[in-house]
């Protein structure tokens, strides 16, 4: 794991020793100069930011702030974790381990309303599903009715099972008549090989690039474009005590986070540079192509009229109505606890 440790600028006052073997003492001009170095250092707040996957084209924007100085200026240290698990971000946010973690908007409404975790969503990054029902391009399959019949692969995640039953339904279809098979993570080999006909749960900034990377053409549907809300993909979360202790620090990092963004849409192809010479090449080596495509994908989806990261109350109560309505909670979270707007701090 790539770390980032700030240098410590411990200056020392040496004696000079003159020909006579005289001690001189620091000007009075050094000696301040001095203090307000390790003064500078000392204000320092460390941020501990733990990342939803590996480094890749979505995460630019925070190796641009961390390589450009953007953190620094807000007067923060800023370590970049990964996960071992899909569920640490939220999890060690929620627990108080990580200040801040990059998740799902609709784990984030299952933690608060069905486990009681004080979690809430500080910014949205990504505004709308990239999670698509992907399909190799030569399949017969023409809308989600078609489905019907077919084995669509998925890794076995509730989330997966409504979003199927939403757009089969909302095209007039029948969901009991689809089988859905736990593939876990093998969602491109599952429908190279043959294994399923479909998969859900593969995003259309990484399966769908790295298969035609592979030589594999595919096409996808929408869900939004059948009936299930346009929710975030991906939020940043922190725990409520975080959140009152630290919230003038998460600001700031969100005002250099925003700044890193800016970059990564004026200049993106120096972002993604900076992304490769940070990348965890022995466990997570990256493919230029596949990120450039990835990128070109995601900048329109990070794109809002009211800020990097600004988040909206109709959105997050579309989306929660509708998991009401598939039972994926029982009942709804309180909006005041759930988000807070950071775009407008």
């Amino acid at each position: 794991m790539k770390k980032w440790i700030i240098a410590g600028l411990f200056t020392v006052s040496m004696a000079m020793v003159t020909a006579c073997g005289e001690e001189q003492a620091p000007t009075e001009e050094a000696a301040e100069g001095q203090n307000s170095e390790a003064g500078q250092e000392a204000e320092l707040a460390k941020i501990d930011i733990m990342l939803d996957w590996y480094p890749n084209a979505v995460h630019s924007f925070l190796y641009v702030a961390q390589e450009q100085g953007f953190f620094a200026e807000e007067g923060l240290d800023v370590e970049i974790h990964f996960p071992t698990n899909p569920t640490d971000p939220i999890n060690l946010a929620a627990a108080g381990q990580m200040t801040l973690g990059i998740t799902y908007q609709p784990d984030v409404v299952v933690a608060r309303a069905t486990q009681d975790v004080p979690v809430k969503s500080v910014a949205a990054i990504v505004r709308s599903p990239l999670n698509h029902a992907v399909f190799l391009e030569d399949s017969s399959i023409q809308s989600p009715k078609d489905l019907e019949g077919k084995q669509v692969g998925y890794p076995g995640i509730p989330l997966n099972e409504s979003i199927l039953k939403t757009i089969v339904q909302h095209d007039g279809g029948n969901p009991d008549e689809v089988q859905m098979i736990d593939v876990g993570f093998e969602l491109g080999s599952s429908i190279v090989s043959g294994q399923v006909d479909a998969v859900l749960g593969a995003y259309i900034n990484h399966e769908v690039p790295v298969l035609r990377h592979n030589g594999y053409e595919t096409r996808y549907f929408n869900p939004v474009d059948y009936g299930v809300p346009s929710y975030y993909e991906l939020v940043v979360v922190t725990n409520d005590e975080t959140w009152q202790e630290r919230e003038a620090d998460i600001a700031a990092f969100w005002r250099a986070a925003t700044k890193g963004y800016q970059f990564m849409t004026e200049q993106p192809d120096e972002a993604l540079a900076i992304l490769f010479a940070e990348q965890d090449e022995a466990n997570f080596p990256l493919i230029e192509e596949v990120e450039q495509e990835s990128l070109d994908i995601l900048l329109p989806k990070m794109a809002s009229d009211s800020g990097f990261g600004s988040q909206d109350e109709a959105a997050w109560q579309e989306t929660i109505d509708w998991m009401l309505d598939y039972e994926l909670i029982e009942q709804a979270p309180e909006l005041a606890d759930i988000y807070v707007n950071l775009a407008e701090e």
